[in-house]
């Protein structure tokens, strides 16, 4: 029997792959293809009661992914929202959050930052490092997972959201409080993957109700961005999108050459020479990714 379905979890090549009715069952591919991720829809074939074979991808309206020169490492499919989540303690990284806004634009998906554990005495001081996002437009949210969840509501209603950030942030602890019933699923969908205990090492998809969805993405160490093209990176930084088409050259690569508007800009204290120096960084990746 060929079905419709989406894709709830993932594990190595085995997928849990969800029917309108709610059944899940456990689902692998034709071949080696395993270009699949968590939100994706699939045409399946129904094998028995418990399995079933991915035979095709539908079309996705979006895709957040990170990559090297090596590889790519698929997040989420068909988002709406990307929940970029940080916290106090431990300390969060100022770089892997602009290395994922990049991601974000690039995808055309809505970004929210989300500061977990605002109930702490070092919440202040992550707020302010956070201040420099929200002057560039990117919309925060304070709470504590603990304590009260509720904040979030507004922002999770009739979206497809997916948490992304660093272990340690609280994201299983918000996934926790907005799905009581998470721990149960995980549970099963680990024992229909035969994945045994689950330590979030896949992204799962949770329904909060019928048009509002949560995806839990394992924990980011490092975010990749070689599927971005040079060209387009500066255009995906809001505070280097103003100055662009100004330089004297217009195949400008904002390095060392002469009249470049960004390192004016920079100079005139309109842009942060860290941000800037991440464009380098990025420009200098791609370049290593090509070559291999």
């Amino acid at each position: 029997m060929s079905a419709s379905a989406t894709v709830v979890a993932s594990h190595g090549r085995s997928y849990a792959v969800e029917l309108p009715d709610g059944v899940r069952l456990s689902a692998t591919t034709r071949g080696k293809k395993t270009d699949l991720a968590c939100g994706d829809k699939v045409r399946i074939k129904v094998l028995n009661a418990e399995q079933a074979v991915i035979e095709a991808i539908e079309s996705r309206s979006s895709l957040l992914y990170r990559s090297d020169q090596w590889r790519q490492k698929l997040i989420a499919a068909n988002v709406t929202q990307v929940l970029i989540v940080v916290a106090p303690v431990p300390s969060f990284s100022d770089e892997l959050i602009g290395r994922c806004l990049i991601a974000v634009e690039a995808a055309g998906i809505r970004p929210l930052l989300l500061l977990n554990k605002a109930d702490l005495p070092e919440a202040a001081v992550a707020h302010a490092r956070l201040r420099f996002w929200e002057s560039l437009g990117y919309p925060l949210l304070m709470l504590s997972a603990k304590a009260d969840v509720t904040p979030l509501f507004p922002w999770l209603a009739e979206q497809t959201s997916v948490l992304v950030g660093q272990s340690g942030m609280g994201k299983s602890t918000l996934v926790n409080a907005l799905v009581p019933t998470a721990l149960a699923r995980v549970n099963e969908i680990s024992t229909a993957l035969d994945s045994g205990k689950h330590t979030t090492t896949h992204a799962t998809l949770y329904h909060l109700d019928d048009a509002s969805h949560l995806i839990d993405s394992p924990g980011l160490q490092s975010f990749g961005l070689a599927h971005v093209a040079a060209g387009e990176l500066p255009g995906l930084m809001p505070d280097l999108r103003p100055h662009l088409g100004r330089c004297r050259f217009h195949n400008c690569r904002h390095r060392a050459e002469p009249g470049c508007a960004l390192h004016a800009a920079r100079e005139a204290g309109l842009v942060r020479a860290e941000r800037l120096a991440l464009l380098h960084r990025l420009q200098d990746e791609l370049a290593l990714a090509a070559s291999y």
